[in-house]
């Protein structure tokens, strides 16, 4: 469920975010990076994010825009959540062409990015429903 808290969060910081106007855009999807991890984002279509405020966007209390009226906390929160999870979470934005939060999460039953030895989950058991498993019997 907290995994489901950080989306949330993302999704609402591009809402508030969003470029001002008839065409406020979010675009939420994942693409592979060149080493094949997955990554995960939510982009807007937002003024943008000067380079040296990314990583301080992730500080407890800190916010870009300074007359917004959050508490400066959500991308705090969103990157504890992310990191407990085994993941990474970046910024990727210009002045003037948006932002997007990228996250990675180790994939379930996959090795995990750098531990050797990751554990493998169990494969699922497949169960007939007591229906089939009668009309196999009758007929």
């Amino acid at each position: 469920m907290r995994l489901v808290e950080a989306l949330v969060n993302l999704i609402g910081n591009c809402a508030k975010y969003a470029a001002d106007g008839l065409r406020p855009r979010i675009d939420i999807g994942f693409r592979r990076g060149e080493d094949g991890e997955a990554a995960f984002f939510v982009r807007d279509n937002d003024p943008g994010i000067e380079p040296d405020e990314q990583e301080k966007v992730f500080g407890l209390f800190r916010q870009v825009d300074r007359n917004g009226n959050g508490t400066g906390a959500g991308l705090a929160i969103v990157k504890r959540i992310i990191e407990v999870h085994g993941g990474r979470i970046w910024i990727e934005s210009a002045p003037g062409r948006g932002c997007a939060v990228c996250f990675t999460l180790p994939l379930a039953g996959g090795r995990i990015s750098g531990k050797k030895d990751a554990p493998n989950l169990p494969k699922p058991r497949r169960r007939r429903s007591g229906w089939l498993r009668r009309r196999r019997r009758s007929g």
